[in-house]
């Protein structure tokens, strides 16, 4: 059973940091694109970050380039999103998603296959 589960999300103070981390198991990991997404109320699902099976290319969206970081690392089967600078705009539920045998990053919901329950995040003004 694959299970991805996310962690590290809470209630920060605006150009506060926070890092989320999501876990994955049932699973061979290194094989997968991961990647983050968000969903504020009464939006889409949005693309925020991924990174490739090796760590050796990663994508933003850019309304987070230069704030976030995506990383991941294999022997722990995790992922991470380390987020800078948080403003109120960034408050969603953040998902982890995984991406089986994909080549390149994808930006859309469809692209992936598996997906975490979310993480709160909320950025008080």
């Amino acid at each position: 059973q694959v299970q991805l589960v996310e962690s590290g999300g809470g209630l920060v103070q605006t150009g506060g940091s926070l890092r989320l981390s999501c876990v994955v198991s049932g699973r061979t990991f290194s094989r997968d694109i991961m990647g983050w997404f968000r969903q504020a109320p009464g939006k889409e699902r949005e693309f925020v970050a991924g990174i490739t099976q090796n760590d050796d290319r990663t994508a933003y969206a850019d309304s987070v380039k230069g704030r976030f970081i995506i990383s991941r690392d294999n022997a722990k089967n995790r992922v991470y999103l380390q987020m800078n600078s948080l403003k109120p705009e960034d408050t969603a539920v953040y998902y982890c998603a995984a991406d089986q045998f994909g080549v390149e990053v994808r930006t859309g919901v469809a692209g992936y296959d598996y997906w975490g329950q979310g993480t709160q995040v909320t950025v008080s003004s």
